[in-house]
C-alpha cells in the first residue's frame, strides 16, 4: 500500500519540537498526495498547519498498543521519535531502566538504588531465555554465559557509555552474576576476589566528576575464565588510557582519585600517622575542585572496606603499607613549594617539610630532588649542560612526575591483582567485560577525547559488522534474498585517525622532533587534510583547533597539550633519583627493563608506519598514542575472536535527578553510542518478524472463512516476504495491520453494542406496552362497570345470582355423586389387582427358589465338568502328541505317493510329445527318418532308467513305426490297419494305467486300516486315562482325610507341572513341524496344480478333433462312426470330468462344514477354561482378603480358632478347585472321544467318497483313449491333495487345542501352587499363634515367663549386620506396600529394648550411634532420591516417637495400653540420643524439601504463567529482536497438569511411606509456597505477563491447586494461605485502576503485598488489545500515597529459599511390640524374639 494512505484522520504523527525534541499531533484531515501541508491538532488542542513535503512526510506514531515494548525493534515504525518515546514511556513512567534494541541492551541510569539487583533477581534470570524476561543486564549476562556453555565459544560484554550513565555498576552486576551461578565446588572463592577487585580498581581509578560521583577514569577489559565444568578459575584485566592528569588538577566540583580522600580520611590512625598526612584540603591534589566531600559517601569507612578487598586478594600489610607509602608522598609532592628566582630560574627550599616526607617515605635525598625538580640536564655529542627552569617549567616537571608515579603505581596494582587471579588450570573458555569510556564531546576537547573518540570509532566499526552478520545468518536462514542495505560505514574515519600519514602518525613524528610544537603539528594537518578530506574540517575564527567527523557528530579538537600529553616524559634526573631509591617498590617502578606492567605488555610490538630517527636518549619510550592504538588492536583482536554483546549505558539529565528524562540528552546519546543507526538500518529492511502461528494468532481475525481455505501466499516483496518459519514486513506493516485490526474488532462490538441495545429497547418497550395494555384493561373494566349500575340491573343480577347458585350447586352435587361411585369402583379393582399383584409375586418368588435351587445345582455341576475336563486335557497331550508323529508319518508316505504321481506325469509328457513327433512324420516324407530313430533311442534310453514296464512299450512303438513306413509306402487301406494298432495300444496304456491306479487305491486301503488302528489305540488310550481319572479321584478323597494325603497331592501336582513344561516345548515343536509341513504342503499343491494344467494343455493340444478328421480318409472316418467308439468314449470322458468336478465340490463343501464345527467346540472350549480363570481368580481374590484380615487378626491378636476356622474354609476352596480339575478332565476326554469320532466319520466319508469316485472310473477303463487315463490321473491328483489338506486341517486344530489346553493347566498349577503357599503361611502363623497362647497360658498357670516381651536378642558381633541389612541395603521400593509404616524403626527399638533389658550402657551406646550414623550414610549415598528420602525421613520419626512413647515420661505415656506401659526402658534415658535424632529429622526433611523444589521449579513457570488453561483468552503481541534470536528454546512444554501431577506424585509416595499427615501438610505448604514465590517473582520480571487476561489465566490455575488441596484433603495445611499473595496479584491486575475509589480498594485488598510489588505490577501492566487502557501515572502515585503508611519490606522479589519452620508432633506407635513380625526379606535371621 502507498505510505501517503497511512496519513488519513485520527492517525498520530511526531513532528519536531526545540524543547522535547519531537511532540505528538493528531491528523485532522486526511492526507492527499499533492497536499502541501498537513492539518494536525496538538495535544493541548491547537490546530497547526505543517507544512510537507511529499517526499518526507512526519514520522507516524506508533498504535498504543505498540507503546512501551522490551524491545524497540518490536515497534511498528522504527524512527527515532518513536525510540525516544518508548524510552520514556519505560522509564519516566513505567520506572522501567533497561530496554532491548535489537542485540543492544540500552540502560538508564535511574539515580536512586533499585531492588533489581540482588540474589533473587539472579537465581530468576539464570537458566531462562534472553527474551522470556524482561530486559536486564543479568539477561544479558545469563545469554552470555549460556552461549558458552553450549557453544564452547568466548564471550564479552561491551559496556559503553558517557561519564556518569552507569557503565561501572553495569560491568560490576555483571561480573557478580557470572560470580553467583558459576560458583566452583572448591575451598578458593575465586569468585569473591574476582569482585573483590572491583572495589581496589575503583579506589584508585575512579573520582568524582561533575557528571558521575564515581566515574571510571580509564578503560577496562576484564577476562573472567572458565574451566570445562563452566566454573569460575581466574580472571585477568587490562587496562586502557588512565587519565593521569587528574592527579595534579581537578576542575572545579570534581575531586582526584577516590584513594587520596580515603587516606586522608583514616590520617589519624595509629597505623597511617607515619605518614604525616591531614585532611584533603590540605594538600594541593587534593583540593583543587573545590569538593573535598560526596554527600552520602564514607571514605573512612570505604578505606577499610579497600583494605579488606586488599587483604582477601592475599595483599599482606606490608604491601598494602608500600602503596599508601607512595600515595601519600605523591600528595606530599604536590604540596612542594617552587619560589621563582628571577625570571628564568626557579628554587626548591631543602626546608621544605613536604619535601622532606616525600624523600622520607621513598627513600631519596631531598637535595638532589630539590636541585633537579628545578634544573634539567641537557646531553649533547660534545658536552653535557645544566639549564635551569623557570617556576612554571618546574611545576609542570613536578606535576609530570607525579602522573609518571601515579601511572606506575596504578600499573603495578592492577599486575599484582593479575597475579592474585592467576589460576594453575588450563583455561577452557572466558567472559570478558569491557567497561569502556563512550563517545565524549566537551567544549574543550583535547588528547583525551581525541583518544577515546578514536577507540569509540573501532568499536563502532565492530558492532556494525556484526550487526550486519546477524541480519545476514537470519535472513539466510528463513531464504529471504539479502540485499546490501546503505549504512554510515566509519573506516574512512579510522584511516584518518590511523592510516599512514594519519593523524596519529603526524602526532608520532612531531613528538620524535626535538623542538616539536603543537602549532607545527596542527599546520602539518591542516597541510595534508584540509579540502582534501571531507571528514576534517579547520574552524573558521580558530587557527589552534581543528574538526573531526565522527560517526555520533562533529568534534572540535584544541591542538594545546597534544605533544605533551602524547609524548609524557618526566626529565632523565628525576628518573635516575627515583632509580636509586631506597624504598625498593619505588626503585623497581624506573628500572631500564621494568617487568611488563600485565601480561599483555609484552605482546604489544608496535611498528612505525615509516622509518624515524631515533634520538640519542637511551631513555626513549614509544608515545602515548602509539601504545593505546597497539593496545586498542589486541582489543578488537580479542573482541573480534569472541561473541559480542552490547550494553549502552545513558544518562537521562545532568542533574542527576532520579527518573527525570531529558529528551534533548538523551537523544544526544542514543546517536552517540550506535542505537539509531542500528533502528536506522534495522528500518530499512525487515524490522517486523512474526513466526505464521503468531500471526495467525493476532491478525487471523481480519480473515474470512473463503480466505482461510486459500493455500497461495500473496507475495509482494515491497512489504513483506515469506521465510521458513517467519514473516518478515517492512516498516509500519505491522502498525497498518494493527490498524485494520482495530477497526475490524470496533466493527464488531458496534454490532454487539447494536443488537444488545436493541434488545434492551425492544425488552423496555413490551414491558412497557403489556403495564399500558394492563392499565388500559382496568380503566376500561371501570367504565364499564359505571354504565352498567343502575337499580334493574342490580335486581336481575341478584337474581341471576340466586339462580346461579341452586344451578350450580345441583351440578356439583350430580358431579360429586358421580365421582363419588367412580371412586368406589377403581378402589375396588384396584384392591383386587394388587391382591392379586401380591398373590403373584409370593408365587414367582416360590418359582424363584426353586429354580435358584436348581440353578446352583447346575452350576456346580458345570464347575465339576469344567475341572474334569481341564485334567483330561492334561492327560491327553501326550496321547495327542503321539497322534501327531504317527500323522507326520502318513504325511511322509502321502508325499512318496505325490512324487510318484508327479513321475508318472512326467512320463506322460514324454508319451505325449513322442505321439506328437510320431504323427508329424506320417504328414512328412522319408528324409526325416533318421531324426525320428535318433529321438526315439534318446527317448527310450531315458525311460529304462526310471521305469522298466516302458521299454517294452518303446520298442512296440518301434514296430508300429516301421510298419507304418511300410504302409505308407504300399497303399492308402494300410492306413486302417495302422489306425487299429495305435487304438490297441492306446487300450494297452489305459490299462496299464488302471492297474496303477488299483495298485494306489490298495495303499489307501492300507492307510485306512492304519488310520483305523490308530483310533483304537486312541480309545485304548482314553479307556486308560479313564482308568487313571478313577485312581486319581480315590487318590484325592484319601489327601482330604489327612494333610499328609494334600502335601503328596501338590507334590505329584507340582511334577506334572514339570512335566507340562516338557509337553510345552515339544508341542512348540511340532508347532513349527506343522508350520514347515504346511509349507511344504502348499508348494506341493502349486506344483501339482501347475502339471495338472500342463498336462490337461498337452491333451487338448495333443488331441486336435478337426486335424485328425483331416488327416483321415473319408473311409476311414466311416470305419470309426460304424460303432462310435472313439467319440463315445470322448462324451462319456466329459461326463465323468462334470461328475467329479461335482464329487469335489461336495466332498469340500463337507470338510468345510466339519472344519466349522470343530472350530465351534474349539470356541466353546475356550470359553468354559475362560471361565474357569475368571473362577480361580475369584479365588485369587478371596484368597488376598484372607491374607490382609489374617495380618490385621494378627496384629491385634485374634483368638486362634478364627485362624483354624479360615483355613479349614481355604482346604475347602481348594478341594473345590480339585473337583473342577476332575471336571475339567473328564470334559476334555469327552472332547477327545467327539475328536476321534469326528476323524473315524470323516475316514468313512473319505473312503465313501472314494468308492462314489471309482464307479465312473470302472466305467471308463472300458474306453480306449488315452484322454481318460489323464482325466483320471488329474482326479486322483486333486483327490490326493484334498485327503492331504484335510488331515492337515485335523493336524492343526489338535495341535492348537493342546497347546492351549497345556497353556490353561499350567495357569492352573501356578494357582494352586500359590493357594498351597497361602494355606501353608497360615498354617504356621496358626502354630506360631498357637505357641503363644500355649506359652501365656502356661505363665497363667504357672509362674515361668514364657510370653514374647517385645524385644529382639541380638548378639554384639550382629549389630553391623543388623545396621547393613536393616537401614544400608534395605530398597523402600517394593517393600512398603505390605509391611507397616516405620516397620524398621520399630525392629531397631526392638533391638534397643534388649540392650536396655541387658542393662549394657556400651551395647546401648554402640546401637544408638551405629543406628543414626547408618541413617546418616543412607541419606548422604541418596541426596536426590525423593522416594529413599521420604522413606527414611518416615522412620526417623516413627524411632524417635518410639523412644518417647516408651521412655516412661508421663506427658508420652497418656495413650499407652497397660501392657505397652510395661515394655517401657528400664535402665537408660535417651533423650540426649531423642535430641540427636531430631536433628538428624530435620536435616533430612530440609533435604527431602529441596529435592522436591528442584524437582517442581522448573515446571512451575511454564504451567503457571505461560500455559493457557483458558484457551483462547490470550492475545500475542510483536516480538523484538531478543525473542526471536535469543537462545534455543530448551524447556518442555508442561503445563498445569505436569504441577499436579507433580505434587501428586510427591503427595502419593509420602503416603506410601507412612510419612506422618502432619508433616505431609507441612511439605504441601512449603511446595506451595514455592509455587507461589516464584511465580510471583516471575510476574515481577515479565511486563509481558501483566495483564488482565494473565490474571484470569493465573486465578484459574490457582483454583486447580485448590481443588488438588481439596481432593486430598489437605484444606487445613495452610496451603491455600501461602498463595494469597499471588492470589491477590492476580486480582491487582484484573481490577479497574483508574478512580481513586479503586486505588483505595487496591490498598484494603492487597495487604500480602508489599508497596514496591503493587507499584511493579501498577507500572508493569501492559493492555494486550487498544481496548485496554494503560496506568496512569497519577493513579500509580495515588496508590504509593496511600501505601506509604505501610511499614513493610522494600524487597521486590520473595525469597524462594525461605523454609517455615518444621515441627515434628509426637504420635504414638498404635502396633504392639510383641505382634510384630519380621519380613524375611529383610534378612535378619539371626535376631530372635524373646
Amino acid at each position: 500500500m502507498a505510505v501517503a494512505e497511512l496519513y488519513t484522520q485520527y492517525n498520530r504523527v511526531w513532528i519536531p519540537d526545540p524543547e522535547e525534541v519531537w511532540k505528538s499531533a493528531e491528523i485532522a484531515k486526511d492526507y492527499r498526495v499533492g497536499d502541501k501541508v498537513l492539518r494536525l491538532l496538538l495535544e493541548d488542542g491547537m490546530e497547526l498547519d505543517y507544512s510537507v513535503d511529499p517526499e518526507s512526510l512526519p514520522p507516524l506514531r506508533n498504535p498504543d498498543i505498540l507503546v512501551g515494548e522490551n524491545d524497540l525493534t518490536a515497534l511498528s515504525y522504527l524512527h527515532e521519535p518513536a525510540v525516544l518515546h518508548n524510552l520514556r514511556i519505560r522509564f519516566a513512567e513505567s520506572k522501567l531502566i533497561y530496554t532491548y534494541s535489537g542485540i543492544i541492551l540500552v540502560a538508564m541510569n535511574p539515580y536512586k538504588q533499585l531492588p533489581i539487583y540482588g540474589d533473587a533477581i539472579i537465581h530468576a534470570y539464570s537458566g531462562q531465555n534472553m527474551g522470556d524476561m524482561d530486559p536486564h543486564i543479568f539477561a544479558v549476562a545469563e545469554e552470555a554465559y549460556k552461549q558458552m556453555v553450549r557453544n564452547n565459544k568466548n564471550q564479552s560484554i561491551i559496556v559503553s557509555g558517557e561519564s556518569g550513565a552507569g557503565k561501572t555498576v553495569s560491568a560490576r552486576y555483571a561480573m557478580r552474576y557470572f560470580a553467583t551461578v558459576s560458583k566452583s565446588s572448591t575451598n578458593a572463592h575465586v569468585e569473591d576476589k574476582v569482585l573483590a577487585s572491583n572495589p581496589i580498581t575503583e579506589a584508585v581509578g575512579n573520582a568524582k566528576t561533575t557528571r558521575n560521583d564515581n566515574s571510571s577514569r580509564f578503560g577496562k577489559y576484564t577476562e573472567i575464565s572458565f574451566d570445562e565444568r563452566n566454573q569460575i578459575i581466574g580472571a585477568n584485566m587490562r587496562t586502557y588510557l588512565l587519565e593521569k592528569s587528574r592527579v595534579v588538577f581537578q576542575s572545579e566540583n570534581e575531586r582526584n582519585y577516590h584513594i587520596f580522600y580515603q587516606l586522608c580520611a583514616s590520617a589519624q590512625q595509629s597505623e597511617f600517622k607515619h605518614l604525616k598526612l591531614g585532611s584533603a584540603e590540605e594538600f594541593n591534589y587534593t583540593r583543587m575542585g573545590g569538593s573535598t566531600i560526596i554527600e552520602g559517601v564514607n571514605d573512612r569507612a570505604n578505606m577499610i572496606e579497600t583494605q579488606k578487598t586488599f587483604t582477601l586478594l592475599g595483599f599482606k600489610e606490608d604491601f598494602q603499607m608500600d602503596v599508601f607509602k607512595i600515595l601519600a608522598a605523591i600528595l606530599h609532592l604536590g604540596n612542594v613549594q617552587i619560589i621563582a628566582v628571577g625570571n628564568e630560574r626557579s628554587a626548591v627550599s631543602e626546608d621544605d617539610s613536604h619535601l622532606e616526607v616525600f624523600c622520607e617515605l621513598l627513600g631519596l635525598e631531598s637535595g638532589r630532588v630539590a636541585q633537579w625538580l628545578c634544573n634539567r640536564k641537557i646531553i649533547t655529542n660534545s658536552e653535557t649542560v645544566v639549564k635551569p627552569m623557570t617556576r612554571s617549567q618546574a611545576i609542570n616537571a613536578r606535576d609530570a612526575l607525579a602522573k609518571k608515579i601515579y601511572a606506575q603505581l596504578f600499573d603495578f596494582i592492577v599486575e599484582r591483582i593479575n597475579q592474585a587471579l592467576q589460576f594453575s588450570g588450563k583455561q577452557h573458555t572466558f567472559i570478558g567485560v569491557l567497561d569502556i569510556y563512550g563517545f565524549e564531546t566537551f567544549d574543550a576537547n583535547s588528547f583525551e577525547q581525541f583518544c577515546i573518540n578514536y577507540a569509540n570509532e573501532k568499536l563502532q566499526q565492530q558492532f556494525n559488522l556484526h550487526v550486519f552478520k546477524l541480519e545476514q545468518e537470519e535472513y539466510m536462514k528463513e531464504d529471504i534474498p539479502w540485499t546490501l542495505i546503505d549504512f554510515y560505514d566509519n573506516q574512512t574515519v579510522i584511516d584518518l585517525i590511523e592510516a599512514k600519514m594519519g593523524i596519529l602518525e603526524l602526532l608520532d613524528e612531531e613528538c620524535l622532533l626535538p623542538h616539536g610544537t603543537d602549532e607545527n603539528w596542527l599546520q602539518k594537518l591542516y597541510n595534508n587534510f584540509v579540502n582534501k578530506n571531507s571528514l576534517f574540517e579547520k574552524p573558521r575564527m580558530s587557527n589552534t583547533s581543528f574538526i573531526i567527523q565522527h560517526f555520533a557528530d562533529k568534534v572540535e579538537y584544541k591542538c594545546e597539550g597534544f605533544l605533551e600529553k602524547n609524548r609524557d616524559t618526566v626529565y632523565d634526573m628525576l628518573v635516575e633519583i627515583l632509580r636509586a631509591s631506597k624504598f625498593h617498590l619505588c626503585a623497581n617502578f624506573f628500572q631500564e627493563n621494568p617487568v611488563p606492567s600485565s601480561p599483555f605488555g609484552s605482546a604489544i610490538t608496535v611498528k612505525s608506519a615509516k622509518p624515524v630517527i631515533k634520538p640519542n636518549s637511551k631513555h626513549f619510550r614509544s608515545t602515548v598514542g602509539s601504545k593505546f592504538r597497539s593496545s586498542l588492536y589486541l582489543l578488537m583482536e580479542t573482541l573480534n575472536a569472541t561473541m559480542p554483546h552490547y550494553v549502552r549505558c545513558i544518562k537521562p539529565n545532568d542533574e542527576k535527578l532520579p527518573f527525570e528524562f531529558d529528551s534533548k540528552r538523551i537523544v544526544q546519546q542514543l546517536r552517540a553510542c550506535g542505537v539509531l543507526e542500528t533502528i536506522r538500518i534495522s528500518a530499512q529492511s525487515y524490522p517486523s518478524r512474526w513466526t505464521y502461528i503468531e500471526f495467525y494468532s493476532r491478525f487471523g481475525i481480519l480473515m474470512t472463512k473463503q480466505e482461510l481455505s486459500f493455500s497461495d501466499k500473496k507475495e509482494d516483496s515491497n512489504q513483506y516476504q515469506f521465510g521458513k518459519t517467519k514473516i518478515f514486513f517492512r516498516a509500519g506493516q505491522v502498525a497498518y495491520l494493527e490498524k485494520l485490526r482495530l477497526d475490524k474488532l470496533r466493527q464488531g462490538c458496534v454490532v454487539i453494542q447494536k443488537h444488545i441495545r436493541g434488545w434492551l429497547q425492544r425488552k423496555k418497550f413490551l414491558r412497557e406496552r403489556r403495564a399500558a395494555l394492563i392499565i388500559q384493561k382496568y380503566f376500561r373494566g371501570q367504565q364499564t362497570v359505571r354504565k352498567a349500575v343502575t337499580a334493574t340491573a342490580l335486581k336481575e343480577a341478584w337474581a341471576a345470582i340466586i339462580i346461579q347458585k341452586y344451578c350450580r350447586a345441583y351440578l356439583v352435587r350430580n358431579l360429586y355423586q358421580l365421582i363419588r361411585v367412580a371412586a368406589i369402583t377403581i378402589q375396588a379393582y384396584t384392591r383386587g389387582f394388587l391382591a392379586r399383584r401380591r398373590y403373584r409375586k409370593m408365587l414367582e418368588e416360590h418359582k424363584a427358589v426353586i429354580l435358584q435351587k436348581y440353578a446352583r445345582a447346575w452350576l456346580v455341576r458345570r464347575r465339576f465338568q469344567n475341572i474334569r475336563r481341564f485334567v483330561l486335557n492334561i492327560q491327553l497331550t501326550y496321547r495327542v502328541q503321539r497322534l501327531q508323529k504317527k500323522l507326520e508319518d502318513q504325511n511322509r508316505e502321502n508325499h512318496g505317493l505325490v512324487e510318484k504321481l508327479t513321475s508318472l506325469a512326467a512320463l506322460q509328457a514324454g508319451d505325449m510329445e513322442k505321439i506328437q513327433k510320431l504323427e508329424s512324420e506320417l504328414d512328412r516324407a522319408a528324409t526325416h527318418r533318421q531324426n525320428y530313430e535318433e529321438k526315439g533311442k534318446r527317448y527310450k534310453a531315458s525311460v529304462e532308467e526310471k521305469l522298466a514296464k516302458l521299454q517294452k512299450r518303446n520298442s512296440e512303438l518301434e514296430i508300429q513305426k516301421e510298419q507304418i513306413q511300410l504302409k505308407l509306402q504300399e497303399k492308402t487301406e494300410e492306413l486302417k490297419e495302422k489306425m487299429d494298432n495305435l487304438t490297441k495300444q492306446l487300450f494297452d496304456d489305459v490299462q496299464k494305467e488302471e492297474r496303477q491306479r488299483i495298485l494306489l487305491e490298495k495303499s489307501f486301503e492300507l492307510k485306512t486300516q492304519d488310520y483305523e488302528k490308530q483310533i483304537r489305540f486312541l480309545k485304548e488310550e482314553i479307556k486308560a486315562l479313564k482308568d487313571e481319572k478313577m485312581q486319581l479321584q480315590r487318590q484325592l478323597e484319601g489327601e482330604r482325610v489327612t494333610s499328609d494325603g494334600l502335601k503328596g497331592e501338590v507334590a505329584r501336582l507340582s511334577k506334572q507341572a514339570k512335566t507340562i513344561s516338557e509337553f510345552e516345548k515339544e508341542i512348540e515343536l511340532l508347532q513349527t513341524q506343522k508350520i514347515d509341513v504346511e509349507k511344504h504342503v502348499q508348494s506341493q499343491k502349486r506344483e501339482m496344480r501347475e502339471k495338472m494344467s500342463e498336462i490337461t494343455k498337452q491333451l487338448l493340444e495333443s488331441y486336435d478333433v478337426e486335424d485328425v478328421r483331416s488327416r483321415l480318409s473319408p473311409e476311414d472316418l466311416e470305419h470309426l462312426n460304424e460303432d462310435g467308439e472313439l467319440w463315445f468314449a470322448y462324451e462319456g470322458l466329459k461326463k465323468a470330468t462334470r461328475i467329479l468336478e461335482s464329487h469335489l465340490q461336495s466332498q469340500k463343501d463337507c470338510y468345510e462344514k466339519e472344519i466349522e464345527a470343530l472350530n465351534l467346540k474349539v470356541v466353546h472350549l475356550s470359553q468354559e477354561i475362560n471361565h474357569l480363570q475368571k473362577l480361580f481368580r475369584e479365588e485369587n481374590d478371596i484368597n488376598e482378603s484372607i491374607r490382609h484380615e489374617v495380618t490385621r487378626l494378627t496384629s491385634e491378636n485374634v483368638m486362634i480358632p478364627d485362624f483354624k476356622q479360615q483355613i479349614a474354609e481355604l482346604e475347602k476352596q481348594k478341594q473345590d478347585l480339585e473337583i473342577r480339575l476332575n471336571e475339567q478332565a473328564e470334559n476334555m476326554k469327552g472332547k477327545l472321544e467327539e475328536l476321534s469320532n469326528q476323524l473315524n466319520h470323516n475316514q468313512e466319508e473319505e473312503g465313501t467318497q472314494r468308492k462314489t469316485v471309482e464307479a465312473p472310473n470302472e466305467m471308463h477303463t472300458k474306453e480306449k483313449e488315452k484322454l481318460m487315463d489323464k482325466i483320471q490321473e488329474m482326479q486322483e491328483a486333486s483327490e490326493h491333495l484334498k485327503q492331504f489338506e484335510t488331515e492337515s486341517e485335523v493336524k492343526s486344530s489338535f495341535r492348537q487345542e493342546a497347546s492351549r489346553l497345556t497353556v490353561e493347566h499350567r495357569d492352573l498349577e501356578e494357582v494352586l501352587d500359590m493357594k498351597d503357599r497361602v494355606i501353608k503361611k497360615l498354617q504356621d502363623q496358626v502354630k506360631t499363634l498357637t505357641k503363644t497362647i500355649e506359652k501365656a497360658n502356661d505363665v497363667h498357670l504357672s509362674s515361668g515367663p514364657k510370653e514374647y516381651l517385645g524385644m529382639l536378642e541380638y548378639k554384639r558381633e550382629d549389630e553391623a549386620k543388623l545396621i547393613q541389612n536393616l537401614i544400608l541395603d534395605l530398597k523402600p521400593r517394593g517393600v512398603v506396600v505390605n509391611m507397616i509404616p516405620g516397620l524398621p524403626a520399630h525392629i531397631l527399638f526392638m533391638c534397643v529394648r534388649y540392650a536396655d533389658s541387658l542393662n549394657d550402657a556400651s551395647m546401648l551406646k554402640s546401637l544408638m550411634n551405629s543406628t543414626i550414623n547408618g541413617i546418616k550414610q543412607v541419606v548422604k549415598e541418596h541426596l536426590e532420591d525423593f522416594e529413599m528420602l521420604s522413606f527414611w525421613l518416615s522412620n526417623t520419626c516413627h524411632f524417635l516417637n518410639c523412644l518417647k512413647q516408651y521412655s516412661g515420661e508421663e506427658e508420652f505415656m497418656k495413650n499407652n495400653s497397660v501392657r505397652q506401659n510395661k515394655n517401657c526402658l528400664n535402665n537408660f534415658d535417651l533423650s540426649e540420643y531423642r535430641q540427636i535424632l531430631s536433628d538428624v529429622a530435620i536435616r533430612i526433611y530440609h533435604q527431602f524439601i529441596i529435592v522436591m523444589e528442584n524437582n517442581i521449579q522448573p515446571i512451575i513457570v511454564p504451567g503457571m504463567l505461560e500455559y493457557e488453561s483458558l484457551q483462547g483468552i490470550s492475545g500475542l503481541k510483536p516480538t523484538g529482536f531478543r525473542k526471536r534470536s535469543s537462545s534455543i528454546d530448551d524447556t518442555d512444554a508442561y503445563t498445569m497438569t505436569s504441577i499436579l501431577q507433580q505434587l501428586s506424585y510427591f503427595y502419593s509416595t509420602m503416603c506410601q511411606n507412612g510419612l506422618d499427615p502432619e508433616i505431609v501438610r507441612q511439605a504441601v505448604k512449603q511446595l506451595f509456597f514455592l509455587i507461589g514465590a516464584v511465580t510471583l517473582n516471575s510476574l515481577f520480571l515479565r511486563k509481558d505477563m501483566c495483564s488482565c487476561r494473565k490474571g484470569m489465566q493465573i486465578r484459574c490455575n490457582i483454583s486447580y491447586l485448590e481443588e488438588w488441596l481439596k481432593d486430598k484433603n489437605l484444606q487445613n495445611s495452610l496451603a491455600r494461605e501461602t498463595l494469597e499473595a499471588l492470589s491477590q496479584a492476580a486480582w491487582l491486575l484484573q481490577v479497574k485502576k483508574t478512580t481513586d475509589s479503586d486505588a483505595k480498594e487496591i490498598y484494603e485488598r492487597c495487604t500480602s503485598l508489599s508497596a514496591v510489588q503493587i507499584i511493579k505490577i501498577l507500572n508493569s501492566y501492559t493492555p494486550i488489545d487498544d481496548f485496554e487502557k494503560r496506568v496512569t501515572s497519577s493513579f500509580v502515585r495515588k496508590v504509593q500515597a496511600l501505601l506509604n503508611s505501610r511499614e513493610d519490606s522494600s524487597h521486590l522479589m520473595l525469597d524462594t529459599k525461605y523454609l517455615f519452620q518444621v515441627t515434628f508432633p509426637f504420635t504414638p506407635s498404635p502396633h504392639a511390640l510383641e505382634m510384630i513380625q519380621i519380613p524375611s526379606s529383610f534378612n535378619l535371621g539371626f535376631l530372635n524374639r524373646l
